[in-house]
């Protein structure tokens, strides 16, 4: 069994205060984030999806925001999972309550989303040719048809953690 916490297995990505994006690596040169001279910057457009999710296309594809708020965000591909750091005491703490608040969690409206392979999770602001390092996470998806579900869940009486969770449909 994998423990999440050792150094190494979870990489977060961090928010500057708005919404994280997962944008198919396919389409990256075509997010401009907090950049651009239109009216709308594409981080505007990621700044307003209401609730925990949404979809927005992004070149020929569609991208995932994770909103709500700018919570700390890693992958647990054998979850198939983002999980979200909303409270906790530590890193163990939050990873080990994740099975009880998958079981536990009341999931709003499944989205579904069409995804060609791999994609990038940054903050929203980042154009998408720019994020490198620490600033985001490389997620290795097969490609497909996606439902994706979202909850907030609190586990434990000060450990509070967001779940959006993919389930393949329909692979290519």
């Amino acid at each position: 069994m994998v423990r999440y916490a050792e150094p190494g297995v979870v990489e977060w990505v961090e928010s500057g205060g708005g919404p994280l994006i997962a944008v198919p690596e396919t389409v990256l040169p075509f997010w401009a984030g907090a950049d651009g001279e239109e009216t709308a910057s594409d981080y505007d457009r990621a700044c307003e999806v209401d609730g925990h999710v949404g979809l927005l296309p992004v070149g020929d594809c569609t991208a995932l925001v994770l909103g709500d708020e700018p919570a700390s965000t890693a992958y647990l591909p054998d979850q198939g999972m983002f999980v979200r750091w909303c409270a906790g005491n530590s890193e163990d703490e939050l990873l080990a309550s994740v099975p009880l608040a998958v079981d536990t969690a009341e999931w709003e409206p499944e989205v579904l989303w069409d995804v060609p392979g791999a994609v990038l999770l940054f903050d929203a602001a980042w154009p998408g040719a720019q994020p490198s390092g620490s600033e985001r996470v490389r997620v290795v998806l097969e490609p497909g048809r996606y439902a994706v579900r979202a909850a907030r869940v609190q586990p434990g009486p000060e450990t509070w953690l967001g779940l959006v969770q993919l389930r393949l449909l329909a692979p290519r």
